[in-house]
């Protein structure tokens, strides 16, 4: 009977170290993943925070296509144009209307000589945007978003041809 409490007392203490070790593991990594999530998001907002872009300067539209320009003036590299998003709103009760870069708009960079293909610090991005539908109105209204946040706009208040 002795052998039985033994046996059982090892078995109990082993597995009072099994759950201990399991316990402690995920402990171990739930703050290593909190910490991480936590260092990405912060390197996410100070990229935010160096992204700067110019109100769209020269800008025009011949229906179908609306041209514009914009000044990346932060010291953030711009270059996922996959995820740049462009809105724009004609004033009807339609509601806004999106655009995708290589779909319905895109670009050229203006003496990009540094990294090519890529907006950096200074350049100009000139952007044509082929307006939805069979006979578009003039866009009232239209906004440039960058895969991080930021974004610029104009309206039809500053005028434009």
């Amino acid at each position: 009977m002795a052998a039985a409490e033994i046996i059982g007392t090892a078995i109990g203490v082993m597995l009072l170290i099994i759950i201990a070790y399991i316990l402690t593991g995920s402990t171990l990594m739930s703050a290593e993943t909190m910490a991480n999530a936590q260092k990405d998001l912060t390197l996410q907002n100070e990229a935010r925070l160096r992204t700067i872009i110019s109100p769209p300067t020269s800008i025009g539209y011949t229906s179908p296509t609306l041209i514009f320009s914009v000044t990346n003036n932060g010291s953030e590299i711009i270059s996922d144009f996959e995820h740049m998003d462009i809105f724009t709103w004609d004033g009807s009760s339609s509601g806004y209307q999106h655009y995708v870069y290589d779909t319905s708009w895109h670009k050229t960079i203006v003496n990009d000589l540094i990294h090519p293909n890529q907006l950096d610090p200074g350049e100009t991005l000139q952007v044509q945007v082929t307006i939805a539908g069979s006979t578009p109105p003039s866009p009232k209204w239209f906004q440039i978003t960058t895969s991080n946040g930021v974004s610029a706009s104009a309206s039809s208040n500053v005028g434009w041809s």
